[in-house]
């Protein structure tokens, strides 16, 4: 018997698995476009019977799960693990991604998920796609990255012995090149924009007849980022912090935390939502400006930090409908205040992080001093390593001047 169906974001339509994953069909039948440069509409929401899971499931239970192991909890996945529990073992998510930290003397949570199996939060999509894939008997998956969700798909992939094909932008930091080729993926590189490379990674994976696990448009993307709240849940033995920063490109972590803390909210494990504090670059704060007007214009997004460099976020409404239900807000800093912070968090906590992962402090450093802040328990989002954009560190580390002789 089917355990959960699909729900679209935008007119509500719902769907049986049987519409929807059989034939391709990743956005709403009814009103889902993916136009050129414009956020998708009609993104699938993937709904499961929380009023049976209730009867179900047990929230002390649940809470004594370890971080990472999502096969602990099948109910609350897409998926029907046909796989042997071996397979699942090898994509293992980091075990204890929650840590507490001094920063400028003040206690700060931090998600540090710069330890994932190819060390950014995009393996949490990458694993839920992949595995699906698996269970269709499909080989062939797709995707446009800036880099992250490429490397984590051709790391999965390989893990699996699935091909992956990854249309990246001509700009692309090198260690995340080297990464998706290392791992034996067909790398694409386009010129243009990550915007150019998610409209031709549609249009050729439909005609090669590929899976397509570009974020958002594939509804499991969203699905698989939901763990990351199931996780804090658990590390947090039930008791999750007030406010949560997270960086935003296209929108999906975000979506996907909101989700999962929403879940929780239906199951009544936790009274309230926390408060999710989207952050985006200035040169890519799509989120940020239509939060301000309402209206969604775009412009082509520069920002060195290049995984939430996004100057049409796909998934843009349902970030939007997230901040604004948990009592968040969008804020936007400069690229120097982000370097800034990936420092400062090296130098206090020794978490690496690259510069996308870093806005979640510089965002938190622009607001802390408002008092809704400075009385709350904080958690920021570290979402990728360091390691995968060396030129950014570069930037603030030069090249030692004298040599011991």
């Amino acid at each position: 018997m089917n355990h959960y169906s699909y729900k679209c974001f935008d007119c509500h339509s719902q769907f049986s698995i049987e519409e929807i994953e059989p034939v391709f069909q990743y956005l709403c039948p009814r009103c889902g476009k993916a136009e050129k440069k414009q956020p998708l509409k009609g993104v699938l929401w993937i709904e499961y019977d929380y009023k049976k899971l209730k009867q179900r499931l047990d929230r002390e239970h649940f809470l004594n799960f370890k971080c990472g192991e999502f096969w602990l909890y099948p109910q609350l996945w897409p998926l029907d693990y046909r796989e042997d529990e071996g397979k699942l073992r090898r994509l293992s998510l980091n075990s204890s991604p929650m840590l507490e930290y001094k920063i400028d003397d003040r206690p700060i949570l931090v998600f540090d998920d710069t330890r994932n199996p190819t060390l950014s939060y995009k393996d949490r999509a990458s694993i839920i796609v992949a595995l699906k894939a698996v269970q269709m008997g499909i080989n062939e998956i797709a995707a446009a990255s800036t880099g992250n969700a490429g490397s984590s798909l051709a790391g999965i992939c390989a893990r699996l012995g699935l091909n992956a094909h990854l249309f990246v932008p001509k700009t692309i930091p090198t260690a995340k090149r080297l990464q998706i080729q290392s791992f034996g993926a067909q790398i694409y590189t386009v010129q243009g924009d990550y915007d150019r490379a998610f409209d031709l990674s549609l249009e050729i994976s439909k005609n090669k007849g590929w899976y397509n696990r570009n974020t958002a448009y594939n509804p499991l993307t969203v699905e698989g980022k939901k763990s990351a709240a199931y996780d804090i849940f658990i590390a947090s033995r039930g008791n999750v912090p007030d406010i949560i920063f997270v960086p935003v490109g296209d929108g999906v972590i975000l979506s996907g935390m909101f989700k999962g803390f929403w879940e929780l909210h239906q199951l009544g494990w936790i009274e309230k939502l926390p408060r999710l504090i989207a952050v985006q670059a200035e040169g890519s704060n799509a989120l940020v400006r239509y939060l301000d007007t309402g209206r969604f214009e775009y412009r082509t997004a520069a920002t060195i930090a290049d995984s939430i460099c996004a100057g049409a976020p796909r998934n843009l409404y349902m970030a939007v409908y997230a901040v604004k239900e948990s009592g968040g807000e969008a804020i936007s800093v400069p690229d120097d205040e982000i370097l800034q912070a990936q420092k400062l968090l090296a130098l206090q906590t020794g978490i690496l992080v690259e510069p996308a992962a870093a806005a979640s402090m510089a965002g938190f450093q622009k607001v802390k001093s408002k008092e809704t802040i400075s009385n709350s328990r904080v958690l920021l989002m570290l979402t990728g390593n360091g390691l995968k954009d060396t030129k950014a560190l570069e930037k603030w580390n030069p090249v030692p001047e004298e040599s011991v002789k």
